[in-house]
């Protein structure tokens, strides 16, 4: 025994008139659990059929706005008719588009034109870019495709290569709208900046780096590419992150600049840059506000520290049996002397640790461990005006660390391009990738798209905290 529904759809014109049109007729058993209510299959089926009768019937009050002409007032005559696909969240639909002819041409215009291609510049519907973007950032994209394909009617032909078009094309277009590099952001003069308004409390900015692997591969140096990643923490408010692929991106600065704008960053607002030191990170915060300051991650220089402490206790010498405790010493006198911001000494101390390690008949350690300190050394030349009090800043409860960053390189980079993803990378396709990623982490990708479309109505929902395992 079953029941029998028909689901029909009621459309009602702007005079009031009524027309009812069929939409399926379902035979629904009601004996099991299973059987009861719309299977996944049914919902899909209705609301496919829903999608195309809407579409239809709002095709047909466009075209009917379109047939007179604007100029005479006449009514335009049919040149041909052909048909237009539109990619939805709920089908494919093909649609009746007529070619009109002009009856007041102006100089170099067609004869005919066809207003439904006009009013369809792009065949996929922004819904359906904003949610293959949005998962596609979050997760790859064969996933993005099985998640679209198992509870939404889309397209059964859509593809990895399809989603992943369409999320780069959102990319380009965001690049597209980023205004252009410039070596100096600031703007104004120290008068200006004392008129503006009392600015918030200051903004603390992070930047590190991680790697990905490279698509293409010669050898096992190029097999990775560095990409920077960045959050951006006000005293007050949300957190925005942002990303790039270091060397390929041509507006870095500007990139930045944006994001810290979009958290109302004033010129007399002062900012705080916390990097690694490193030549790729060190010249990006220059210039982006007039009361920045660029410091040196502690964290970073104490990890450096640690390793040469490490590779201290291992040495062994008959003719020096402590050398091991002079060199921890020494290292620990490094660590006071740096963690007060005296470079000064800081730096005297390397020298002499250059001096005691580079003797006749060093062995291997011993040697390794001079390499270390020399680079570290140059490290901290290139450095020395970013290496503030960091015992005065812990002391006064200001930042000292880009710890927060790690988990930023985590969240933006490894979980989607590196942990558990055995995939490469172009340096275009991670660089755009990126971008999405990281307006959907910073609940900005709605945002966007409402930008393009003014009447686009979905909004973000909180991903930052809420992610998906996968992502």
């Amino acid at each position: 025994m079953s029941l029998q529904f028909k689901l029909q759809l009621v459309i009602v014109a702007e005079d009031g008139s009524a027309s009812t049109e069929d939409l399926v007729v379902l035979d629904k058993e009601h004996e099991r659990l299973e059987q009861l209510g719309l299977t996944l299959a049914e919902g899909k089926q209705l609301l496919r059929e829903v999608q195309r009768r809407v579409l239809e019937r709002q095709v047909m009050a466009f075209l009917a706005t379109q047939v007179t002409c604007p100029g005479c007032g006449r009514k335009r005559g049919t040149k041909d008719h052909k048909t237009l696909g539109l990619r939805t969240l709920f089908g494919n639909v093909t649609l009746e588009s007529p070619r009109l002819r002009r009856c007041c041409r102006q100089p170099g215009e067609a004869a005919s034109l066809s207003p439904l291609a006009s009013l369809l510049s792009e065949r996929n519907t922004p819904e359906l870019q904003y949610l293959e973007s949005r998962w596609a950032s979050l997760v790859s994209y064969g996933l993005t495709v099985r998640a679209l394909r198992d509870f939404l009617p889309v397209d059964e032909h859509v593809n990895i290569t399809t989603v992943r078009r369409h999320t780069l094309g959102v990319a380009r277009r965001c690049e597209a709208a980023l205004g252009p590099e410039q070596l100096m952001f600031i703007d104004g003069c120290q008068a200006e900046w004392e008129r503006l308004p009392r600015p918030d409390l200051p903004l603390t900015v992070g930047l590190d780096g991680g790697y990905v692997h490279a698509s293409r591969q010669r050898s096992r140096r190029d097999g990775w590419f560095e990409v920077i990643a960045g959050k951006s923490m006000p005293a007050e408010g949300a957190a925005k992150c942002f990303g790039f692929v270091q060397g390929y991106d041509p507006k870095p600065k500007r990139r930045l600049f944006e994001v810290l704008t979009s958290q109302g960053m004033q010129m007399n607002q002062q900012v705080t840059f916390l990097t690694d030191g490193g030549e790729d990170v060190r010249g990006l915060p220059l210039y982006l506000n007039p009361q920045a300051e660029h410091l040196l991650d502690w964290f970073h220089v104490t990890m450096r520290l640690t390793v040469m402490h490490q590779m201290a206790k291992g040495l062994r010498s008959r003719e020096q049996p402590d050398i091991a405790i002079d060199l921890a010493e020494e290292l620990q006198r490094l660590k006071w002397f740096l963690w007060h911001g005296n470079v000064f000494r800081a730096l005297q101390v390397v020298d002499d640790l250059e001096v005691d390690l580079d003797t006749d008949g060093a062995g291997p350690e011993q040697r390794k461990l001079l390499k270390a300190v020399r680079e570290f050394g140059g490290y901290l030349r290139a450095n020395a005006g970013s290496i503030p009090n960091y015992g005065e800043r812990y002391r006064n409860g200001e930042t000292i660390s880009s710890a927060f960053v790690e988990s930023t390189v985590n969240q933006v980079v490894s979980k989607r391009m590196v942990k558990k993803q055995q995939m490469r990378w172009t340096p275009e396709g991670a660089h755009l990738l990126l971008q999405t990623r990281t307006r959907t982490l910073n609940g900005d990708l709605a945002e966007t798209f409402r930008s393009w479309y003014p009447a686009f109505t979905l909004d973000d929902q909180d991903l930052v905290e809420h992610l998906p395992a996968a992502a």
